[in-house]
């Protein structure tokens, strides 16, 4: 090139620069904040994107410290004392082996599907139950708020029974157990046994009489037991205390209120399997009974276990949840939590009968005993002839076998005077065929089987902490279900919330620590929760698919998951879930019906329990149980329906959701101006202001805007969304 053509050319350049300068100092104003504002929210793209990859972005809500730390969360709070004293129940009384089918079956059908549906809403949108459902419809906006009062309800007699755990563990540090023989009473002439007692048995005594001081009816107060009353403040105390710093303070005991009943329970099957008469006890549960397998009872009750033992409708799931990472796979959370709770509830029972037969076994060879004492009576007062015994029976040190033949001899020969003769059939399979459960099981039956144990002390002092931590880990789903919505929405200070929600709760249980405190145990048990949650359950069902749009939500989890979901669970979420709710329902209304209202009432002069009715005012207490329970559903779809809550008022109105955060926004948003995305050009319209955020969709706008990552802006903002309702409540 000359050398001259160079020195034109860096005078081209000289001039270029001179022109570009000249543009800039004359650049309009309103350019330059757009270039600003761009670059603000380009800035802040780059964030988000950071926090949705995961990175040191600390989020606003509070999260788990660890994938195990959820689980063990979750597992404590589906895994409670149902799992110790109902589902062995359930599985003797309705054929044994053959029940696991129907439950299994159920567990596909509406255990995994609805809890898969609690976790990935709780995920998605991160809010307690009452924001959840006030996002997907407003007007079904008091399923959450029922879900509230139900779990309230529950926490208020279930801390009872951690109490009475507490109890009987305080009393288990002495040799022999309280419980172990029946009291002496004394008078001025002799010495003899409590009369109650004796009627009875000395842990059927210690429970009623010793424990409980129960009176005779409903009606019957009796004042305040102070023993039960101290350990209701203690429980409430260590759930007040464990809560207060939410998943922080509670998500660290997990560790030990999730693991150690396991760690119990497996320490008792290794005990009772080297029992005698364990293997009897386990033979005789599993041994399946096909017949009984057919009756629609059976799938009614196989149904409710399942619903209630991973803790459907309450809230404790949607809540865990909502501290999660967007991304967590909670289709695996659903899967392997309701999967570990089915193999504890098989592995309670393997303990549960492996303990009932080793007591079966010695109630029998009292039996033996005492039978074959009267038989040798009847020999020498000659009312038995000699002839009829084999000879090589020898009464001293007789077998339950060679019992049972001498019994099976007489009973032919003195075909007509047997009955008088008054000897009993001594059969192990009589004794497990008493089928108990709930307090039944664990304050009288087990505790009996314990007194019989060698270092009887050690091995209650594991069981009724095992039931501490198992009503414990219960109890922090139960509370966390009220305490997480009532914060996500009214935005208060959780410490305080769980201090008043404590004190509250312990006032009102004291109607649990009368006297006739067991029978109002009894009545919240059977009619504050049943028919509430399954109405509630339904409805969620119902909003997610029908109102919400289950296209949507399976949109939604694949952009969550990574992945696609099953369309297993399309289908059941759709059509099989609702249905098989629905029956359920119907089922426990026609058996509620049947059923008359009453409990089973301890008489102290015939040492036993009596069936009674409730009286009215109780009647009225279990319809108002029930109806105050599930109340908050067509009250909030009448406020909304009848617009009686200003949607412009504020507050929480101007509560959107970004990635799972919640932002809080000004509802009138000055100069938030969308045009340049509807194809005006900069001079048409007065400077944007990109500060407030350009992927909000413009009420009334023709189009839905996309957002530029995810399907319609899935995950990012979805303020005024006619489809996507923000919350009001």
């Amino acid at each position: 090139m000359p050398k001259n053509s160079k020195v034109v050319k860096r005078e081209l350049d000289d001039e270029v620069i001179e022109s570009v300068k000249d543009l800039l100092s004359n650049e309009d104003s309103s350019d330059d904040a757009f270039k600003k504002s761009e670059l603000m929210v380009d800035d802040q793209e780059e964030k988000d994107a950071d926090v949705e990859e995961g990175s040191d972005v600390e989020d606003e809500r509070p999260a788990w410290n660890s994938k195990l730390q959820y689980i063990l969360a979750q597992v404590g709070f589906s895994v409670g004392l149902g799992n110790v004293w109902r589902f062995p129940y359930l599985c003797q009384k309705n054929g044994g082996g053959a029940y696991l089918v129907p439950y299994l079956i159920l567990l596909l059908i509406i255990g995994i599907p609805l809890f898969f549906l609690e976790l990935a809403v709780g995920q998605r949108i991160r809010r307690g139950s009452i924001g959840v459902w006030n996002y997907i419809s407003p007007k079904l906006g008091g399923i959450g708020f029922a879900s509230c009062v139900v779990c309230f309800f529950v926490a208020l007699y279930y801390n009872v029974i951690i109490g009475w755990s507490l109890f009987y563990f305080s009393q288990s540090f002495q040799h022999p157990l309280p419980w172990d023989q029946c009291p002496l009473v004394k008078n001025t002439s002799h010495t003899f046994v409590e009369p109650e007692c004796e009627k009875s048995s000395a842990t059927t005594y210690y429970w009623y009489r010793e424990a409980l001081n129960i009176s005779s009816s409903l009606s019957e107060s009796g004042g305040l037991n102070w023993k039960m009353t101290i350990c209701l403040l203690a429980a409430w105390v260590m759930v007040c205390l464990a809560m207060i710093k939410g998943i922080q303070s509670s998500g660290k005991i997990m560790y030990f209120s999730s693991l150690f009943p396991y760690v119990v329970l497996l320490c008792f099957l290794i005990r009772g399997l080297l029992l005698n008469g364990s293997v009897d006890g386990i033979r005789h549960m599993f041994t399946p009974k096909l017949e009984i397998m057919l009756e629609p009872k059976v799938w009614r009750e196989a149904a409710t276990q399942v619903f209630f033992a991973l803790g459907l409708g309450f809230g404790g799931v949607i809540a865990f949840s909502s501290y999660n990472k967007r991304d967590n796979n909670c289709h695996f959370d659903a899967v392997l939590v309701s999967f570990i709770n089915f193999f504890t509830s098989v592995l309670a029972t393997l303990v549960v009968f492996a303990v009932l037969g080793f007591k079966a076994n010695i109630i029998n060879e009292k039996c033996v005993i005492q039978n074959s004492e009267k038989i040798l009576k009847l020999l020498k007062i000659g009312n038995l002839s000699q002839d009829m015994i084999p000879h090589h029976i020898n009464f001293s040190s007789i077998t339950a076998e060679d019992y049972n033949l001498v019994y099976d001899i007489i009973q032919k020969v003195k075909e007509e005077e047997f009955d008088s003769l008054g000897l009993k059939s001594c059969q192990i399979e009589d004794e497990l065929n008493k089928a108990v459960q709930g307090t039944g099981l664990a304050f009288i039956a087990f505790t009996e089987a314990m007194t019989h144990f060698p270092a009887s002390p050690f091995w209650s002092v594991m069981f009724f902490l095992m039931l501490v931590n198992l009503g414990l880990g219960s109890m922090f789903g139960t509370i966390e279900g009220i305490i997480t919505p009532i914060v996500d929405t009214f935005k208060v200070r959780k410490e305080i919330l769980t201090v008043i929600c404590c004190l509250v709760a312990f006032f009102i249980g004291l109607i649990f620590v009368q006297r006739s405190g067991n029978y109002f145990v009894t009545m919240f048990d059977d009619y504050s929760a049943t028919l509430p949650l399954l109405i509630v359950v339904i409805l969620e069902n119902i909003a997610v698919t029908r109102i919400y749009g289950i296209d949507k939500f399976m949109e939604d989890l694949k952009d969550m998951l990574g992945f696609s979901p099953s369309q297993y669970y399309y289908y059941m979420w759709k059509y099989v879930s609702p249905l098989v709710l629905l029956c359920l329902l119907v089922a426990s209304i026609v058996q509620m019906g049947l059923s008359p209202p009453g409990y089973n009432a301890w008489i102290e002069d015939t040492a036993m329990e009596e069936f009674h009715s409730y009286p009215t005012w109780g009647m009225i207490v279990c319809i108002s149980l029930m109806g105050l329970a599930i109340l908050p559903v067509p009250i909030v779809f009448m406020v909304r329906r009848c617009n009686l809550i200003d949607d412009s008022s504020g507050s929480l109105a101007s509560v959107s959701y970004k990635r799972g955060r919640i932002i809080k926004e000004p509802v009138n948003l000055e100069g938030d101006n969308t045009s340049l995305i509807h194809g005006k050009s900069p001079s048409e319209v007065p400077s944007p202001n990109f500060g407030k955020n350009i992927y909000r969709k413009q009420t009334g706008s023709p189009t839905l805007d996309t957002a530029p990552n995810g399907r319609y802006g899935i995950g990012y903002l979805m303020a005024d969304m006619p489809d996507m309702p923000e919350s009001d409540l």
